[in-house]
């Protein structure tokens, strides 16, 4: 048996007794074994693998317990994976993340009671909480420079888009532009990589390469080994809210359900009233090939939510440089936005966010089957129905809870207006055909039905 023992590190090595005392508490609860998964999916970071049970299975006698000292915690390992190794040391960066977990399901979720009734529901007390998450994590600290630009795109992309998202990554990095993703594979490991290169020939020192993701599908999706710092957000709605008012722009790759649902609740949020003066600068780019991917999610946003969402971003087909310089003059606008409306630099306060884009969604058969599709209701109610659509899809396909519904009840079904679900059917089968629901190679068996 194996067992290796971690100092903390970063916020969690300042740790008071009572402090110390609550956390040792936790491991009673129910959110320890979520972050012991969690923890496993770190130390698997790298490893390019969307099937959590598959990752999973060569550990089950894996273990990581809490060692309680008189200046703070140590986390004990108990087999864990080798990969997280070289030459017998813990690699530097999967140590940082394991404490980075603790600090957010552990004593973020303690503080906050993520399991538990109590925790908050109303519109100013989520964001509250957003932002004490993203504060304890320390990833307000140098946003204030209007440089981070939060990249969103499917893990599951082949190699020439894979090499674009490198490319517009070096384009943003050469600009001193640092990088925030969902922290997994393909899309949201090529920006950062290219950023590197980037910052490296410019000697920028203060490169970020900031990965936010969620309980439930950061198994799915280990952290990249780019990655150098991960926040773990209690669930997709606060992940989405977290990107969202850090960001200072957004520029979306090609992807799959999960990026279609990304684009949704931003377009949702940008097409509230109360927003419709703030800058917000939203790039879709992709290699030349991918016209007809964003002609395909651009005509069905406009036969959706309408004329106005479709003018809330820019599409720019195979031009890295032109993604950049589009993306810093739409920065020097968020810029002038903030100053003039008193906002700070570091998190967007200003930017209204609904209460239904923020209360969770959970994907059972019966709330799946009970969304509201159809156009008897206003855009950003419609786009709310089909983000929820869209994330119990992603649901289905790689959270472990998702999967667990499908084989047990089978799939879930989609009803609406017909024609609505026509359009919803024709995208979701494109994503199918080409091979962005799943890694490359992997067979992908739909977990939903569309009932016309």
């Amino acid at each position: 048996m194996k067992k290796v023992q971690l100092n903390p590190v970063g916020w969690m090595s300042q740790l008071s007794q009572i402090e110390v005392a609550q956390l040792q508490d936790t491991t009673n609860s129910a959110l320890y074994g979520m972050f012991r998964n969690c923890c496993l999916a770190v130390l698997n970071s790298g490893v390019d693998e969307d099937d959590y049970e598959v990752l999973f299975a060569p550990y089950e006698n894996f273990d990581i317990k809490l060692v309680r000292r008189e200046r703070g915690v140590k986390i004990e390992l108990v087999n864990p994976p080798e990969v997280a190794f070289v030459d017998g040391t813990l690699v530097t960066g999967v140590h940082e993340h394991i404490f980075a977990v603790l600090r957010d399901l552990l004593f973020m979720g303690n503080k906050y009671a993520f399991t538990h009734k109590s925790a908050p529901v109303d519109s100013v007390s989520i964001t509250d909480m957003v932002f004490d998450m993203l504060r304890h994590a320390q990833a307000l600290e140098g946003n204030d420079s209007l440089n981070t630009v939060v990249c969103w795109g499917g893990h599951s992309i082949n190699l020439t888009e894979y090499k674009y998202t490198k490319e517009v990554g070096y384009q943003l990095g050469l600009r001193e532009m640092n990088i925030c993703t969902g922290c997994g594979p393909g899309a949201m490991k090529g920006p950062m990589k290219g950023a590197t290169i980037g910052h490296a020939k410019q000697r920028y020192k203060a490169g970020r390469y900031i990965g936010i993701s969620e309980p439930s599908i950061i198994a799915a999706e280990p952290p990249n080994a780019i990655v150098n710092e991960l926040v773990i957000m209690p669930d997709i709605e606060k992940r989405l809210e977290a990107f969202v008012r850090l960001a200072h722009g957004i520029v979306i790759f090609p992807g799959g359900v999960g990026t279609a649902e990304e684009l949704l609740y931003l377009l949702g949020i940008l097409m509230n009233e109360r927003n419709a003066q703030q800058p917000f600068p939203v790039i879709l780019t992709g290699p030349a090939g991918s016209e007809t991917y964003f002609e395909a999610i651009d005509e069905f946003i406009g036969a959706t939510i309408g004329k106005e969402a479709q003018s809330k971003y820019q599409i720019i087909v195979d031009d890295p440089e032109e993604v950049a310089r589009v993306m810093r003059t739409g920065l020097g606008r968020v810029k002038k936005y903030r100053e003039a409306m008193g906002d700070a630099y570091s998190f967007n306060w200003s930017l209204k966010i609904e209460e239904d884009f923020q209360r969770p969604f959970i994907p059972t058969h019966q709330t799946m089957s009970g969304l509201a599709l159809h156009h008897d209701q206003d855009n950003a109610s419609l786009a709310i129905a089909l983000r929820q659509a869209f994330s119990g899809i992603v649901a289905g396909n790689v959270k472990a809870e998702g999967i667990q519904h499908i084989k047990q009840h089978g799939p879930f079904k989609l009803t609406g207006d017909a024609k609505l679900m026509e359009r919803v059917d024709t995208l979701l089968e494109s994503f199918v055909s080409q091979q962005r629901m799943k890694l490359p190679g992997s067979a992908y068996t739909p977990c939903y039905t569309i009932e016309k």
